[in-house]
């Protein structure tokens, strides 16, 4: 299949039931292994990605690393890919094209900065153009108005709906797990919804009747086996014992993954 038929399949997954369901990967294993567990198309979660690499979250990762990362993840798979490239790293439209040279088929960019959020316009602005220069990419554009606690419900449809209007394909609002929030969104916002996954977020099938299109895990499941990672050394450290074997992938398992 060629880049841009992924492309165009993976825009489609937003517009037909069910919700597109990304398991957030972080390397060419988790790539895999989400693959292999029934995905439709691969997620990967920069934050899991910066820690995998020894960095911190925040645009702290430089720009060519993130996308030698991400390319390396788009050669290891079949399915669709997007990429979750934070703010941009200084030149969201490059940035974008980048990523798409590398393979990726749709990407995420986010209007928080390190000094709150960016200004609606320049952020509009930033997908028009990026929309103009990349036709076929699908533009999950991100606003953590929520998230970073920056504002209202209010303000984050708007920016949602201003972003969709600058040419994105997906509004995504990280922070909301309430239903009513969520149907709000999903009644309010001109396009597909993505949220994100967490601690009191519906199931899919109740996201899917409250009109959401794609929900995501971010970095959850990459901080769900750090969690586990820290447990088996607690235990092996402390208790002595190896519980972990009882559980872990089979050595032949991951070679064949690898394979």
């Amino acid at each position: 299949m060629t880049q841009a038929a992924r492309a165009e399949l993976f825009r489609r997954l937003h517009h037909e039931p069910p919700p597109l369901v990304l398991a957030n990967a972080w390397d060419v294993a988790s790539a895999r292994i989400v693959e292999r567990a029934g995905a439709r198309a691969i997620a990967t979660s920069s934050a899991a990605v910066c820690w995998a690499l020894g960095y911190r979250d925040g645009q702290e990762i430089p720009r060519d690393e993130m996308l030698g990362w991400v390319g390396r993840i788009v050669r290891a798979v079949d399915l669709p890919l997007t990429a979750d490239l934070e703010g941009g790293y200084g030149d969201p439209v490059s940035t974008a094209a980048d990523a798409w040279a590398q393979g990726a088929v749709g990407l995420n960019v986010e209007d928080a900065t390190s000094a709150g959020l960016a200004d609606v316009d320049d952020q509009v602005a930033v997908f028009r153009e990026m929309r103009a220069a990349l036709p076929e990419l699908v533009i999950n554009a991100r606003t953590d108005v929520i998230l970073g606690s920056f504002g209202s419900l209010d303000e984050a449809v708007g920016r949602a709906n201003a972003y969709l209007g600058a040419g994105a394909d997906c509004a995504f609002v990280p922070g909301v797990s309430d239903r009513d929030s969520i149907a709000r969104l999903a009644r309010e916002i001109a396009g597909p919804v993505n949220v994100l996954a967490g601690k009191g977020t519906p199931p899919v099938a109740e996201l899917a009747r409250l009109g959401i299109a794609r929900v995501s895990a971010g970095s959850g499941i990459a901080r769900a086996a750090y969690k586990r990672a820290e447990r088996v050394a607690r235990e092996m450290l402390e208790d002595g014992t190896f519980g972990f074997a009882e559980e872990a992938f089979g050595h032949a398992d991951l070679q064949e993954l690898l394979g």
